[in-house]
């Protein structure tokens, strides 16, 4: 990983090329950056908050719910990309030499370019409804966005490297993203998980670093835009750091994994 800073230049180049090429040939271009999420939560608010009614049992839950669901996205498509980002560039990796982890690398960066059209369209909305958050709030925002990109990065380089190998990685990928969705507090609140699951088992789901960082987000986007009788999880900063432990044992374990299958790259491809 720290060979990727000596090729900043590359890095730059590899991020620019997937930034400038998502929506290439695209009529719409960028606009589907607002798009997508856009009617992602109108499914999502017309089926959670309308038919079920969390509407009615969370203030302002068109802002809870897209504060969690662009959360989400980030780690979605940083984690996603990155599985494929070696196999996608199999031309690089076969004919020069460059640190491989540059392009898992390279793909969260622009998983973050992505994000934050999405990030101003909450921001755009929260300033009409007078939004005022704390400082602490705002570093909590800040450190969601740097949990979640760590994570993706760590399972981006243990899934990445085998995945060159064995391409049924990447099935197993779409299935944890299914599932990311609904084992973090984006479509309903975390008091109904924690009214129905064993205290051990309830600490095991707010040990989830999504879970973290979706709270964190609710806490600077959210809470702060409702009356204080909303409850929100207790010690969050404290979940926030076991949350960077568990997030810094998937960048040591995703690393070891990577640099051992690397030699089988070329050959592989």
């Amino acid at each position: 990983m720290l060979d990727v800073f000596r090729y900043r230049y590359l890095l730059r180049l590899l991020i620019r090329k997937g930034t400038q090429t998502r929506y290439h040939g695209s009529v719409l271009g960028w606009t589907w950056s607002y798009v997508k999420p856009a009617a992602q939560f109108g499914i999502f608010y017309v089926v959670m908050g309308v038919f079920l009614g969390l509407d009615r049992g969370i203030d302002n839950f068109p802002i809870y719910l897209f504060s969690g669901i662009i959360v989400i996205n980030l780690f979605n498509e940083a984690f996603g990309n990155a599985t494929k980002s070696i196999v996608n560039n199999k031309a690089l990796v076969k004919k020069i030499y460059l640190p491989r982890e540059l392009f898992p690398v390279a793909d969260v960066f622009i998983a973050f370019v992505h994000f934050l059209p999405q990030l101003a369209i909450l921001l755009t909305v929260l300033l009409v409804v007078g939004w005022a958050p704390t400082v602490v709030q705002v570093a909590g925002a800040v450190l969601a966005v740097l949990i979640v990109l760590a994570f993706a990065l760590g399972l981006g380089l243990l899934f990445g490297s085998m995945n060159v190998s064995f391409r049924d990685s990447q099935n197993f990928v779409e299935i944890i993203l299914m599932f990311a969705t609904w084992t973090s507090p984006v479509l309903y609140p975390f008091v109904l998980v924690r009214d129905q699951l064993p205290g051990w088992l309830f600490d095991v789901y707010m040990a989830n670093p999504l879970t973290v960082a979706v709270e964190l987000f609710h806490s600077a986007f959210w809470f702060s835009t409702t009356p204080e009788t909303m409850e929100r999880p207790e010690h969050l900063w404290l979940l926030a750091g076991i949350a960077i432990v568990v997030v810094s044992g998937f960048i040591a374990v995703g690393q070891i994994v990577f640099r051992r299958l690397e030699g089988r790259f070329a050959q592989d491809l």
